[in-house]
């Protein structure tokens, strides 16, 4: 007997439903409770099918809406559901999928694909097979309320049907669905692609099978009248591109042919799938190839593509030129994420040329959707790093008539078009960039905000060329305009250029020493101006200018300006506010750079860090042994306050001691080390390795072997860092590393017990064959593979000789082919003492490799008179036992430059 509804109970569900489109929130309130007390009723989700299936007398909001409820349901408890309600429901879905108003067809769509999620696609054998017979029913509606839900399964569920659990019906239906590319309504033509796309990826065997017939059906459809359609067969070669470019090669001249006009389709939906092509492309090492007779007609489609849309400046208020005292909404603050700590070498190898942003390919945060301008600029970005100067002959007969043109708008996009182009093409901009810069320098002043902007973000991007000319020609006048725009009455031109002026920072670094005064004026005003969201971005500047110019900024003058306004806003946040992170980060660049400078502040904020990993410890113990009662707390406090600390210790050095007696530190630290997130091991080894080199009297007592006052049984930091010289947590790897290095140099022969507890991994690690190029993500310099690993060998050996020479052979190599690289600094001094004190102990460790250690010897350009003595002994001893004439045999091996080096320096 079916199912029948009490009309009392049919007319209570009616009301709610009617209720719960008030916009009232008391009503919302009690709408919520009414459907918490309902859901205990069982059959409640029978009234809910009810009045989407069958009520029609009913309007189609409500009956929707009815489905809607019901889908939460079904997501949240349908396993608790009775089989006859579970039946009910599925048996009325498949009987009403064809319902007259595409509405309801795709309300019963949604609530078939959230039922088969929940594991029923299994327990529901019959679902697949009727909706694909429900595809050859005359009916319209029948056929696209089947193919919708068909759609839906393969979008939620597309590895389970290519899986042996169902039986692979992939190999019925992708042939079924092809057989629908050529049916006469466009809404079933393009249900059918969007089914068989959703398997592209995966290369599920049943496309694969059936690859040509696909390929050679989406060329029939390729000028479909359809957007839609179209759209999902550009979507399709993107795909196809990626994953069967074997099949696409024959037909690339046509496809290509074709995506050129796509990306000019009227419909922007179909315009913006199809410029996914040249981007897609780009990655693939036939695109020189196959694209290169093409640019002379993609590169003016592309740069057509970058002007706003009038879409596009109404949602960017392009129109508000001054709305600086408009508070912002919460919304349009992105949740920022700290980055730990990476411990650094001093002056490491070149840094390269280039840029590292070139994602950000455009600065419009309130325009996040991608969108058509977004993607051809990452397209002519992309193409630009494949093609070189070979696309210039294409771009600049245009650019001329876009930098000058008198509407607003196509300046605007000539500007993104030089931005968007400066990484890959930068050599070939070159000699028209003195032209060029001080016009992108006049478009700062141009009064319609977003062309401002643009103009900031694209000087940011030539910053690398602009500080390597006399600082007269551009630097100062780039610096003096950007600085005005720091204070620009505009939101977004404020934050487009104090980006841009953190990007001029890190390019110029000390450069910037004689206009520090002007900077900091600057920056601190705007302090007074900025909304919340910008003054984010201000901390970065400011953390960025102090990185750059470092001890340069520890004058009264500066500290007098720029720290005021910094403790006023530290004593205003709150513990648990999420704005401390860019503070703190900030703070912490401070704190490195005035050194002694900071010691009138250090106090308050040394507690605070310690009070916030403190209290972050002890929530996470609670949430531990509580989780049903108390939330896992945001870690990000704890790694940020972690790193400040460590920017205390190394600004302040020793007169740090005195506040790291007066706190449980250390006891906090012993904690962190050992926390399940790697981002707090990495930023508790970096503040480890800090505080042994400003204060080791309070970091020895955990690492002799004794038991301490602080209730740590000592000698348990070593095995800590040891376990945690594991390279697949590559930051955290490179910490504890540099930590142990730290540590042996204040340790000296009393490090002898532990040197087997690291010394195996280390080695190791200097001998992994794939090493990331730099061990440091985060400073956009290279460091030459295994650097950090290398010097804390080299410690280790310069400490106890007798323990680290037997190994020598195991690691000699990789050891000096990754301090060839590294500049002349202590940590290099103290690496060398010790592989020449164990070349000592252990000369044969070293004779296969001597070459190696002859072009490591010879990477030193001023070494100490001592370790230059140290290099001259062994260099000379080895010639000595090899003999004259094998000594010559051997040396005939050395490159031209490395033979003059070592006769010039030592003679041999």
């Amino acid at each position: 007997m079916d199912w029948q509804p009490d009309e009392q109970g049919l007319q209570q569900v009616l009301q709610l439903l009617k209720d719960s489109q008030s916009p009232n929130t008391a009503t919302q309130r009690i709408v919520q409770d009414k459907l918490k007390q309902l859901n205990q009723f069982p059959d409640f989700n029978n009234y809910l099918i009810f009045v989407l299936t069958r009520l029609k007398s009913e309007d189609e909001p409500t009956r929707s809406l009815s489905g809607l409820i019901l889908k939460n349901n079904v997501k949240a408890h349908y396993q608790s559901f009775p089989p006859p309600v579970a039946d009910f429901i599925k048996q009325e879905c498949l009987n009403n999928i064809g319902d007259a108003s595409s509405l309801i067809r795709a309300t019963i769509g949604i609530l078939i694909t959230t039922i088969a999620s929940k594991g029923e696609l299994q327990m529901w054998p019959e679902l697949l097979p009727q909706l694909c017979n429900l595809l050859n029913s005359e009916d319209y509606n029948t056929c696209e309320g089947a193919f919708g839900a068909l759609q839906k399964i393969c979008e939620d569920s597309s590895e389970l049907l290519d899986s042996d659990a169902l039986n692979r019906p992939l190999n019925i239906m992708i042939p079924k669905f092809l057989q629908f590319f050529k049916h006469c309504s466009p809404k079933i033509r393009s249900h059918a692609i969007a089914c068989v796309n959703q398997f592209i990826m995966d290369r599920a065997q049943a496309l694969m099978d059936n690859i040509d017939t696909f390929i050679e059906h989406l060329f029939a459809l390729a000028v479909d009248d359809d957007p839609e359609v179209r759209k999902n067969v550009c979507r399709a070669l993107v795909m196809l591109l990626e994953v069967r470019i074997d099949r696409l090669i024959p037909h690339m001249h046509s496809i290509i042919q074709y995506m050129l006009q796509r990306t000019q389709d009227h419909d922007e939906n179909v315009a913006l799938e199809a410029c996914e092509f040249w981007l897609t492309l780009a990655e693939q090492p036939i695109c020189k190839e196959v694209l290169a007779s093409h640019l002379v007609q993609l590169i003016p489609i592309l740069v057509n593509g970058m002007k706003y849309s009038e879409i596009d400046i109404i949602l960017l208020k392009g129109d508000v030129e001054e709305d600086e005292a408009v508070p912002d909404s919460e919304q349009d603050i992105k949740p920022r994420f700290h980055k730990s700590r990476t411990v650094t070498l001093p002056h490491e190898a070149e840094r390269p040329d280039g840029s590292e942003d070139a994602e950000d390919d455009d600065d419009d945060d309130a325009l996040s959707d991608w969108n058509l301008r977004k993607c051809s600029a990452a397209a002519l970005d992309v193409l630009a790093n494949v093609f070189r100067e070979e696309l210039l002959p294409h771009l600049l007969p245009l650019l001329k008539g876009l930098l000058f043109h008198p509407e607003w708008v196509v300046k605007e996009s000539g500007i993104l078009v030089l931005g968007a182009i400066a990484e890959g093409c930068m050599q070939g901009m070159v000699p028209y960039l003195p032209e060029l810069i001080p016009h992108l320098i006049q478009c700062l002043s141009d009064k319609k905000a977003l062309v401002r902007s643009i103009a900031c973000w694209t000087l940011s991007r030539y910053a690398h060329w602009v500080v390597s000319q006399p600082p007269d020609m551009h630097l100062k006048p780039l610096m003096t305009e950007l600085l005005k725009r720091i204070l620009d009455g505009n939101k977004r031109v404020q934050e487009a250029a104090c980006s841009a002026f953190a990007t001029l920072e890190e390019e110029a670094c000390t450069e910037l020493v004689p206009y520090l005064s002007y900077i900091l004026d600057t920056l601190v005003f705007a302090f007074g101006k900025y909304q919340h969201k910008n003054l984010l971005i201000l901390y970065d500047a400011i953390g960025t200018l102090a990185d750059s110019v470092g001890h340069h900024l520890n004058q009264p003058e500066y500290i007098q300006k720029l720290m005021p306004p910094l403790i006023q806003k530290w004593n205003e946040l709150k513990d648990e506010d999420k704005d401390l992170f860019p503070l703190l980060e900030c703070l912490s660049s401070v704190a490195t750079a005035l050194q002694s400078g900071f010691l009138p502040y250090c106090e308050p904020v040394y507690q605070r860090c310690v009070t916030l990993v403190q209290k972050t410890l002890a929530q996470a113990m609670m949430y531990t042994q509580h989780p049903e009662q108390y939330e896992a707390p945001d870690k990000d406090f704890m790694i940020v306050a972690l790193d400040l600390l460590s920017g205390l210790a190394e600004g302040l050095g020793g007169h740090v001691e005195q506040l790291v007696a007066r706190s449980n530190i250390m006891t906090l630290l012993f904690q962190c080390m050992q926390d399940s997130m790697p981002e707090v091991r990495q930023s508790s080894f970096a503040l480890l390795g800090d505080l042994t080199k400003a204060c080791f009297i309070h970091v020895k007592p955990c690492i002799v072997f004794s038991f301490s006052a602080l209730f740590i049984p000592l000698a348990e930091f070593m095995p800590i860092l040891g376990t945690n010289l594991n390279p697949e947590f590559i930051s955290v790897c490179n910490n504890a590393t540099w930590a142990i290095g730290e540590i042996c140099m204040q340790m000296g022969a009393e490090m002898q017990p532990y040197v087997q507890m690291v010394l195996n991994n280390l080695v190791e690690i200097i001998n992994r064959p794939n090493t990331p190029k730099t061990l440091l993500e985060n400073t956009g310099r290279l460091t030459s593979p295994s650097a950090i690993p290398a010097i804390t060998i080299g410690r280790l050996g310069y400490v106890c000789p007798q323990e680290v020479a037997p190994m020598l052979q195991q690691f000699i190599r990789p050891w000096c082919t990754s301090l060839r690289n590294i500049r002349d600094n202590e940590e290099k001094d103290s690496a060398f003492r010790g592989i020449c004190m164990m070349i000592g102990v252990n000369p044969g460790g070293v004779v296969q490799d001597f070459i190696f250690f002859c072009d490591a010897v010879a990477s030193w350009v001023s070494p100490k008179d001592d370790l230059r003595d140290m290099f001259y002994k062994i260099l000379h001893g080895f010639k000595d036992q090899v003999g004259e004439e094998n000594w010559q045999q051997f040396s005939e091996q050395f490159p031209p430059l490395l033979k003059e080096r070592l006769a010039a320096f030592y003679g041999v």
